[in-house]
């Protein structure tokens, strides 16, 4: 029996969760080396549940008919689906078929899992409503995860939760009138500026849905840290820059030359730990000048990511999206109908700092997240590190982007990468 919890969503939450009939999910595959019990997974999972409140909550409506994440006494356990193991890329067809699979989110938790099961060696996933967390909050319970399936006395600590604004906004900031009267006055010119940007009648087509998956081996992943090194630039910014070019060469006019960046809020709200499970993110968009030639133009963006980041203020922009609620629909309805007006949406996870030898088994691999959802363009690119290997997963819809184009982008980012390190060698 647990203490039952209830809050209301956040503005972004609120946003990801939609109306509840169209899925807007993340995977985390994952593959494990050892044997394994069924028993051994519920205790693990149930043993992340205990620790997380909102990995054991339910979707209510209040009394305004504003969704709630709403703990109940008695937990319902993560629900899992066992299939047998029969090729390399079972994971990749399961993280399709998890895109696409609603939550039964009043009667079930907003995460599942997946145990594609074989002979010593297994493939698992994760998949969670984005609503209930973005991927830094993902890498942390599947780390405790790992962590308790190897050890069920292992301490994982309990999480104190997110219960609303005030536990990510410092008081003196939430409470002071200035900033009060700043966060409505951007919210309500924001909400009356979307109610007039036009918008189609019908959203996009999206047909089929793709997931290209990559990896540079140890050695390719070294030389293009060191490229970056060398040249002062973050390994993000370049492969943002070989994105961007990468569709100006695929899409030529087609190409918008803007990939969009989320950034962890962690970074700038220490009151947001990294094992809280939150999904509030913030985002800057990149461009290349298409004047200079590559590094100048990786070393130009780069200094626009600093003085774009520097600007960032969660606070201030959580304020405002809290003063706008009455906004959603509208804003919904934007993005959802909205004329696209960015390649992609480029996700950089980093190094994953989960060990890779555990007592009982071994983690092999973590393939990167994915995420897909209904708000406009599905185009994703997200690459992680795990064990010295940058893996990426290229996520598309075909009536967004050709999954031909999509294939050729990949094979553009690959040739630059190689062409860059190469200049580098022989400079």
């Amino acid at each position: 029996m647990y203490k039952p919890m209830r809050r209301r969503l956040l503005f972004g939450e609120r946003m990801l969760l939609g109306d509840g009939t169209e899925p807007f999910n993340g995977v985390i595959p994952f593959r494990l080396k050892g044997s394994f019990t069924l028993e051994d997974i519920k205790r693990a999972l149930a043993r992340i549940q205990q620790k997380h409140p909102w990995l054991r909550a339910l979707i209510t409506y209040d009394e305004k008919n504003i969704p709630c994440f709403d703990v109940p006494e008695s937990p319902i356990s993560i629900p899992i689906k066992i299939l047998v193991r029969q090729h390399e890329d079972q994971w990749q067809e399961e993280s399709k078929r998890e895109w696409q699979t609603t939550f039964n989110y009043e009667k079930l938790p907003l995460i599942r899992f997946i145990w594609i099961k074989g002979e010593g060696i297994s493939d698992m996933i994760f998949s969670f409503h984005h609503c209930l967390c973005d991927g830094g909050s993902g890498m942390a319970f599947l780390y405790e995860f790992l962590q308790v399936l190897d050890n069920p006395s292992a301490d994982i600590g309990i999480e104190k939760p997110i219960l609303g604004i005030q536990d990510v906004v410092p008081a003196h900031i939430l409470n002071s009138r200035r900033q009060k009267l700043k966060a409505k006055f951007i919210s309500r010119l924001a909400a009356t500026a979307i109610k007039f940007i036009p918008v189609n009648k019908k959203t996009v087509d999206r047909q089929n849905d793709y997931l290209i998956h990559w990896k540079f081996d140890q050695k390719r992943s070294q030389e293009l840290i060191s490229y970056c090194k060398s040249n002062q630039v973050t390994v993000n910014t370049l492969l943002c820059a070989a994105v961007l070019q990468a569709f100006k060469t695929v899409r030529g006019a087609a190409a918008f030359n803007k990939v969009s960046c989320p950034v962890d809020i962690r970074r700038f709200a220490n009151q947001v730990k990294n094992d809280h499970i939150f999904a509030f993110g913030l985002m800057i968009v990149v461009s290349a000048n298409e004047k200079m030639n590559f590094l100048d133009n990786v070393r130009s963006m780069q200094a626009a990511v600093e003085r774009k980041t520097s600007k960032l203020d969660p606070y201030i922009t959580m304020m405002v999206m809290e003063s706008g609620h009455d906004a959603l629909p509208n804003f919904t309805k934007l993005l959802k109908n909205g004329k696209s007006s960015n390649d992609c949406m480029f996700s950089n996870l980093g190094r994953i700092q989960i060990p890779h030898q555990y007592k009982e088994f071994t983690l092999e691999t973590i393939f990167s997240p994915t995420v897909i959802g209904p708000l406009g363009n599905t185009t994703t690119l997200v690459t992680s590190t795990f064990q010295g290997e940058m893996g990426f997963s290229f996520v598309g819809s075909e009536g967004y982007l050709p999954y031909s184009e999509a294939l050729a982008i990949r094979d553009e980012i690959i040739k630059t990468v190689q062409q860059q390190i190469e200049n580098l060698v022989t400079s």
